[in-house]
């Protein structure tokens, strides 16, 4: 079989990068492995040279984000003509014989453009990983989550675009998979196109699940193959900048897939959110459960988030 490439895009990850190299051992397949890294300022480029001597590393130079940095790797890797490529977070590792059913599964079924993986926590325990696009009750239940008897339930309802999770071992069609793992035809992605550079951070592999679906291809998750994910290892590095961005990636997403109609309601949800929240921290201010510094930093959170999702910060089409 042609070599699958792996492509993974790195920012001070070295640790948990160093255990993601490691665990492509456990496959059989023939891969070449490329590290994007995105100006990282811990290491990981000296230990990826050092102890992956057979993995490709690109320097980015700058911190590019996640959809150009992996567009950097994805344009080198096309330069082999693979017939698949995996795309892979750096906080991922492999489990024997992940990689094999993936491969297994989209050469038995040629209309499937992506497939991707069960993700489980270290721990062992299941990680959501499989969704339906973004709607705007899954907006508020992502600001206003179901809590008490019954309510909790909705969490992993269809409703906020959950799956069920009891569906045991057998493959199923989705919208879109969290983008730690995906393998995805190289043919696909040629008539589809890349990762749309104007998202930076969050949402990314959701336009581009949408524009997969939007030209007929299908996208399964297989869970008999299995990929171990920590979740969030470089977004956790700047909270503030990553909320903003997940904002700004939302309503980019609402207004391409969906129109400036429904762009324009995300809006009017979003500035309530942020009038409800701001007032909230003013009286917890009031009350001394938080600080002035602290009050100012909410605040200031989510007038920028108002900012942010306004269609003129938002990149043209």
């Amino acid at each position: 079989m042609q070599p699958i490439p792996v492509i993974i895009v790195s920012y001070n990850t070295r640790d948990l990068l160093r255990e993601c190299l490691a665990s492509l051992a456990l496959s059989s397949l023939p891969t070449t492995v490329i590290v994007v890294d995105n100006a990282s300022h811990d290491g990981s480029v000296a230990m990826v040279q050092a102890e992956f001597p057979q993995a490709q590393v690109i320097e980015a130079g700058a911190n590019l984000g996640f959809a150009k940095a992996n567009n950097l790797g994805i344009r080198h890797a096309l330069l082999a003509q693979p017939t698949y490529l995996l795309l892979l977070n750096p906080d991922a590792q492999l489990t024997s014989s992940s990689l094999e059913e993936l491969v297994a599964f989209l050469e038995q079924h040629s209309r499937v453009g992506m497939v991707a993986p069960r993700l489980r926590y270290p721990d062992g325990s299941f990680q959501v990983a499989a969704f339906r696009f973004p709607t705007l009750l899954m907006s508020v239940f992502d600001l206003y989550p179901p809590r008490g008897r019954g309510f909790g339930r909705l969490y992993h309802h269809p409703l906020n675009g959950r799956y069920p999770q009891d569906g045991g071992d057998a493959a199923f069609a989705i919208d879109h998979p969290l983008g730690a793992a995906m393998l995805v035809r190289a043919a696909t992605l040629a008539e589809v196109g890349m990762f749309n550079e104007d998202f930076w951070l969050y949402a990314e592999e959701v336009e581009l699940c949408w524009r997969i679906r939007q030209a007929g291809w299908a996208i399964w998750q297989v869970p008999q193959a299995t990929v171990i994910h920590h979740g969030g290892a470089s977004s956790s590095q700047f909270r503030v900048r990553s909320f903003l961005a997940l904002q700004q990636a939302r309503a980019q997403f609402f207004r391409l897939a969906y129109g400036q109609r429904f762009n324009r309601w995300y809006r009017r949800l979003m500035t309530f959110a942020g009038l409800q929240r701001s007032l909230a921290a003013v009286w917890q201010w009031q009350q001394q459960t938080i600080d002035q510094a602290e009050l100012r930093r909410r605040t200031w959170a989510w007038a920028k988030v108002r900012q942010v999702i306004q269609p003129s910060n938002q990149p043209k089409d």
